[in-house]
Order: C-alpha cells, then structure tokens, then sequence
C-alpha cells in the first residue's frame, strides 16, 4: 500500500535530516517541500541535490487548495513525500492534512525532527516551564491582532515563559490584488526580533494592564539550529536596537525565572555580546 510521509527536516539545512528520512525521500516517486509555514537557510536545488531526488516546492495555494486535487490522488498509487522544516506538527496546517489523509484513506507516515519548539532551550531557559506558544502577526493600519496578550498575560500570571513565533509573508498577494484577481504576489517578508518587540509594546500601550513594559527582560533569537545562530537577552527596550541579522527570528517574554535559568541566560545578556 502507498503511503505519504511527512517528513521533518531540522532547522539547518539540507543535512539535517535523519537518516530514516533520507531514506525514505531516495525512495519516494515524488518529493514536495513545504514552502510557507517557515523556510530553511538552504535552496530546494541545494536539498535536490544532497537528497538525490527532485525536490518540488509546494506553496500554500498548493497544500491547502490543491493537496485534495494534485496531490492526494496521486499518492493512493505512488509514495508520496512531503518535507517540513522543523517537525511535521510544528503548524495546524500539517494537522489538517493527516485528517484528511485518514478521510480518503490515504496512510500517512510521520518522520520527526527538531522543531523551534523544542530547541529554544538553547536560551538556557527549560522547555518544562514554557506556557502557551503564540504568534505575533504583522499589523497594519486596519488589522492589528492582540489576542496573544491575554496569553502573555495567563503565562507570566502562572510564572510560565512565552515563545513568540514570529509572522512570515511568502507569496502572498495583497489585499488590492486579491479584491481585482491580479494574481501578482508580495515580496517575501519576514517578521524580526525589533517588529515583534515594538508590536508588543504597542499592544501594551493600548490595553494598559501592566503585563510587560519596555523594561522587561526579554530574549531575542535568530536563526536557531544554523551555524549563526543568535542568542541576545535584555530589556524590551534594548532589543529594539540589536541587529539579528537574516531570518528566521523567534521571541521569548520569560516568566518566573529560577535562579540555574539566570545564570544560564545571563551568558547571552547584551552586555557580553
């Protein structure tokens, strides 16, 4: 029976997935990546190449309008691979597809791997006390979204760190051409430390309920899992300031933090960078 894997990759590039997946992907007819719920620092061609297999990239018209029609059906006759950065339940999205999977009976095999939600511990902050994960989205002049605050809120009221998954932008069309059916698409965008730090203290300025401020201690991560990897922790304020360089960025408002937790952030604190 045909099978449709969904396979982690990492957070690094094209070496980091495991041997299992590498496997599996040399011996799949056809391999998509997943494209939009986040990026890796290495090409498709450059994952082609390594993999021995040609990598299709598979944009979000595709995963989720098009998945029924293009690509499971061709998965009930061919092993069919689809690579995701991170872990495969990393994103709602990937969750979506396993349910639908199971209604066209299509089985579904998962590959797991390195996810940010786990490797944030590099921080030096522990995975056990983390509350719930929330995302900060771009705003705009008419969408401004702060339901996360209230989270924030629960979290730091519970002691519990908060990790803020930071809002990517990859061929996404804009509100004007969607409303004309001009099927041009925005560059892409990716959110950084500095936006989700000023995000923040704008939402904070609006609902005024003292849960954060400009002096609160806050981490800034870049490029987790790569070579580069960038780890700054300090106040909100002096965030707004520190260059993280390329994406992809991640945001960390801790909550109660034991001493063993301090002395293992105070490493990163942006007077030692």
């Amino acid at each position: 029976k045909m099978v449709l894997y969904l396979i982690g990759l990492g957070l690094g590039d094209e070496k980091d997935i495991t041997i299992r997946g590498l496997e599996i992907i040399q011996g799949c007819h056809v391999v998509y990546l997943e494209h939009y719920t986040s990026i890796l620092s290495v090409s498709a061609e450059r994952l082609s190449e390594f993999y021995k297999r040609e990598v299709i990239l598979a944009d979000r018209e595709l995963i989720e309008s098009g998945f029924d029609d293009k690509i499971l059906p061709f998965a009930k006759d061919k092993d069919v691979a689809i690579l995701i950065v991170g872990d495969p339940f990393g994103a709602t999205t990937h969750s979506d597809l396993l349910l639908r999977c199971h209604k066209e009976e299509v089985t579904v095999k998962i590959i797991h791997n390195a996810s940010i939600m786990n490797a944030v511990g590099c921080c030096g902050l522990q995975l056990y006390s983390f509350g719930h994960a929330v995302t900060m989205c771009f705003f705009t002049d008419t969408f401004k979204p702060m339901s996360f605050y209230d989270k924030v809120a629960q979290n730091i009221k519970c002691g519990l760190h908060t990790l803020v998954l930071l809002d990517i932008k990859v061929k996404e069309q804009s509100i004007e051409n969607l409303l004309k059916g001009i099927k041009k698409y925005e560059p892409p965008r990716f959110m950084t430390v500095n936006q989700c730090i000023a995000q923040l203290l704008e939402t904070e300025a609006k609902r005024k309920e003292n849960v954060y401020s400009e002096e609160t201690l806050a981490i800034g991560l870049a490029r987790v899992g790569q070579p580069d990897q960038k780890i700054v922790v300090g106040t909100m304020k002096e965030l707004l300031d520190v260059d993280f360089g390329k994406p992809l960025h991640c945001v960390i408002i801790p909550g109660k933090i034991e001493d063993y937790e301090m002395d293992a952030i105070n490493l990163s604190r942006i007077n030692n960078q």
